[in-house]
């Protein structure tokens, strides 16, 4: 083990990779409950960042990023819009 290694990409342990897949699930956690039509919108977006985290982290971690500040904006909207009335 040692240079040979690098080639193989990052560590297992890397607080980076394990940080951003940490947010990954949260991301998805968050986006579990919401109505079908959104959360497939949302799903795939997730899954197309997941992809990216494969060949670039660093990309992946920024959009992800963007994201999760869009989802809640979005979110607070949402709450501060309140209840509607018929």
């Amino acid at each position: 083990m040692g240079a040979e290694d690098d080639r193989y990409g990052p560590a297992w342990d890397d607080p980076v990779l394990m940080l951003l897949a940490a947010q990954l699930r949260t991301a998805h956690q968050r986006i579990s409950p919401l109505p079908r039509e959104s959360r497939q919108r949302l799903h795939r977006q997730l899954l197309a960042i997941t992809d990216l985290a494969k060949r670039d982290h660093e990309l992946a971690a920024r959009r992800l990023s963007a994201f999760i500040d869009t989802f809640i904006e979005a979110d607070d909207a949402d709450v501060d819009a309140g209840p509607t009335r018929s």
